[in-house]
């Protein structure tokens, strides 16, 4: 199967993960690729600063996802890939943190495989890593956390899943695409058994101009997300190590600002 090592080699996919934003962050082998593509597919969120290290001549073609708007759903977008494919270009799908944390990289990979077409796959840092790093978050800890779990805040059938023993004492919870359903996401979890007081923390455009970290706990969690008009991008961290990281004490603050106005 063609690699980065044959740069000759062409009618491939190279699944790119570009991190949680900051272009700093890219590996250098997400460099190479990009230096190479004829096609760049690329997330809306990507940093423009990302894109412009492909060749001036190289096609890009945004494939912008956002809450209930696609602009091309998921397999058109495989089929978008695998018909430049077949033109011999060296297509880049460059994806937003990284490919196979809910980028939808898996689904990519077996469309093009299904159309027996050479890809291979170049890891990003993920949002949780990153953001998580930018706001002095350790996930785990040897004193707070032995165990992290990643899960979906938009998946369907949210209050169906079960996620009884992924957030708790001992452990870490990282949700990504969350904020619009944080109330529902801080209820679920207190049903499942995690206390009310449990740290919680908003890491709002991390590594970027403009990020916030904001802690509170988790019965707070949605008003919070109100209060401060989070927008996405965004991930929730839900567990004791919260309380090591940089970031402003959001129940505090209020707490204090309402006894101010009594």
């Amino acid at each position: 199967m063609p690699t980065l090592l044959d740069p000759h080699a062409r009618g491939r996919v190279i699944l790119v993960g570009a991190g949680p934003g900051d272009p700093g962050l890219l590996t250098v082998r997400a460099v190479e690729a990009l230096k190479s593509a004829d096609v760049v597919v690329h997330d809306g969120l990507v940093d423009a600063r990302v894109l412009d290290i492909a060749p001036a001549a190289a096609q890009r073609i945004s494939v912008a996802k956002r809450r209930s708007r696609h602009t091309l759903p998921q397999e058109s977008i495989n089929a978008l890939i695998v018909a430049h494919v077949k033109t011999g270009a060296i297509v880049v799908r460059l994806k937003g943190g990284d490919p196979f944390i809910f980028g939808r990289g898996g689904e990519e990979v077996e469309a093009v495989r299904a159309a027996g077409l050479p890809v291979e796959v170049i890891p990003g840092v993920s949002a949780a890593l990153g953001c998580a790093a930018g706001a002095m978050l350790p996930l785990t800890h040897r004193d707070w956390s032995s165990a992290v779990s990643f899960v979906a805040g938009q998946c369907k059938g949210l209050t169906d899943q079960d996620w009884s023993g992924l957030a708790g004492k001992g452990r870490t919870l990282v949700i990504y695409m969350g904020v619009a359903t944080a109330e529902a996401i801080a209820d679920k979890l207190m049903a499942d058994g995690v206390a009310p007081d449990m740290p919680v923390a908003v890491l709002e455009r991390g590594t970027l101009p403009g990020a916030r970290a904001l802690r509170t706990l988790l019965a707070d969690l949605g008003p919070m997300v109100g209060r401060e008009g989070v927008q996405s991008p965004a991930v929730i961290v839900v567990g004791e190590v919260v309380q090591l990281a940089d970031a402003e004490d959001k129940l505090g603050a209020w707490a204090t600002a309402a006894e101010a106005m009594a």
